[in-house]
Order: structure tokens, then sequence, then C-alpha cells
């Protein structure tokens, strides 16, 4: 990757001296956290997962509460009845952290999915925005350093809001 870059800049620095280059470059994490894309993925990701959330709030909170009445009536039961609540409360304890780690597991397949798809809305429009205003190249990764008169991150940002 290095010596492609470097063979570009090579052909680009040999051909300034015939003709002016335009460069640009683009902060792509920049573009993901403030587009208006990204807010609707996450509210659509909210509204996706919100009916398994709220069911796991509910579970933990029933487990919790079942806890607290478990401490306080443990002196009154049984040793044999303290030992079957204890089990459920472990079982369900167990069930809750392996739907937490499912439901965490399913969003983020889901979020990576979403980033996906911006990712090649963000390609497309950097392409048009680089054929639209003859740009010879446009970076976005492996660059040190670049001047903000060549940032066109809020061009691309402002073009994906349309």
């Amino acid at each position: 990757m290095k010596k492609i870059l470097l063979v570009i800049f090579t052909c680009l620095i040999t051909n300034l001296a015939h003709s002016e280059v335009k460069i640009g470059f683009v902060q792509v994490d920049q573009i993901l956290k403030n587009a208006p894309q990204t807010a609707a993925s996450n509210k659509k990701l909210e509204k996706e997962f919100k009916k398994r959330t709220d069911a796991l709030k509910q579970a933990i909170q029933t487990i919790q509460k079942e806890e607290k009445d478990f401490a306080k009536n443990s002196l009154t039961l049984s040793d044999t009845e303290k030992e079957k609540i204890s089990r459920k409360l472990q079982q369900g304890k167990i069930d809750a952290k392996r739907d937490e780690r499912e439901l965490r597991e399913d969003i983020d397949i889901r979020r990576r999915e979403e980033i996906n798809e911006l990712q090649t809305q963000v390609n497309k429009t950097i392409e048009e925005i680089a054929k639209d205003q003859n740009f010879d190249l446009i970076v976005y990764q492996g660059v040190a350093y670049a001047s903000p008169k060549i940032d066109i991150t809020d061009q691309i940002i402002k073009a994906l809001g349309k």
C-alpha cells in the first residue's frame, strides 16, 4: 500500500511541472461520526432491538427483585427451599447473561452492516465530488498531515445529507 502511494505521489510530483494537480483529503472517521445517515442508522438499530433490550432489562429487574425477596425470607425457609430458590436465581442470572451476550452480538453484527452501507455511500459520494470538481486525487488513509485547504470532509458530509 505504501509503495503504491509512493508511486502515485512520484507520478504526481513529476506531473506538477507540466500541470496543476488538484488534491483533496477526507477524514472518514469524522464523516462516519457526523453523517446524517449515522443518526438515522442508530435510531433504526435502537428501534429494531428495543423489544429485546426491554425484555432483557425486565428479566434483570425480576431477578434482582427475587434476590431481595430471597434475602429477606431466607431465614424462614427450609434448606430444601433455599437450595431450590438459589438454583433458580443462579439459572436466571446465567440465562440473562447469555441473552445479554447474544443481544450485544446481534447489535454489533447489525451495526457493522449499517456501517458497511454507509461506507459504500461515502465512497460513492467521494467519487461523485471528485468527478464534479475535477480532483486528481483524494486521500483518506495513511496521511501524516493534510492542510485544511484540501480537506473536503465537510463537503462530503453535506453531500451525504442530500
